[in-house]
């Protein structure tokens, strides 16, 4: 009696790499680079002379100067955008890109421009490919932009359960410090005065409201900081 054949077990990394290789070669063939001039592009991004050698993040850096040498990747139609990355790091990346949205610093808070910005620091065309360790340089790269903007980073004496309530506190706090420095509210308005009077949010205290309240005045609070900003630099061009 002969054992029965196993399944073929499906292997997404192969099919990934199958699948950037493929890009590779359409995108290359899409510009017209072939013998020396695809050789000079690939060996001046990765150092090597073949796709085949390369690792999965140095074909998507590869990519990324191919689309910057003009190629554009046409999508099949009737397909849809591709899936956000749910990875546990990338959903901390989205959060902090968002807040570093209400802030000002961002100016896009779309997912694909949390790719791009994922796809320059990490040499990964998605996030969702990214492996723990490249997603780890993503989260420290938008820290080093929240602190270089005076939004504290901080766990120094803070319990990791009270860490994602005091971040939210700290963005508020520094939303508000920008708002007062452009003249938008007075210098003696407490975070209550600005929470009611610019966004109709009645807070019975700052300092015991949960994540979800937080997260609703960082964002109705970094809209009217947004807006003023563009007003300001709207009368600046006139």
């Amino acid at each position: 009696m002969t054992a029965p054949a196993r399944k073929a077990r499906f292997d997404a990394g192969a099919q990934r790499r199958r699948a950037l290789l493929g890009k590779v070669h359409i995108a290359a063939k899409e510009l017209g680079l072939a013998g020396d001039a695809y050789s000079d592009v690939l060996f001046g991004v990765t150092g090597k002379e073949s796709a085949a050698a390369c690792s999965d993040g140095e074909l998507g850096a590869v990519l990324d100067r191919m689309k910057a040498l003009g190629w554009k990747p046409a999508r099949p139609a009737g397909r849809s955008a591709p899936r956000p990355a749910d990875h546990p790091a990338a959903g901390k990346a989205r959060a902090l890109w968002i807040s570093l949205y209400h802030l000002g610093v961002v100016t896009n808070p779309a997912e694909q421009a949390l790719e791009a910005f994922a796809a320059r620091q990490l040499k990964c065309e998605r996030l969702q490919w990214a492996n723990q360790g490249q997603a780890f340089r993503l989260i420290e790269a938008l820290k080093d932009m929240a602190e270089r903007h005076g939004w504290s980073q901080s766990t120094d004496g803070v319990l990791p359960r009270q860490l994602p309530v005091v971040l939210r506190r700290r963005l508020i706090e520094r939303i508000v410090e920008e708002m007062k420095a452009i003249q938008l509210i007075p210098d003696a308005w407490t975070i209550r005065d600005a929470a009611w009077r610019l966004a109709g949010i009645q807070m019975t205290s700052f300092w015991t409201a949960g994540a979800v309240e937080l997260d609703e005045l960082a964002q109705a609070l970094g809209a009217k900081l947004r807006a003023a900003r563009a007003a300001n630099l709207q009368g600046d061009a006139r």
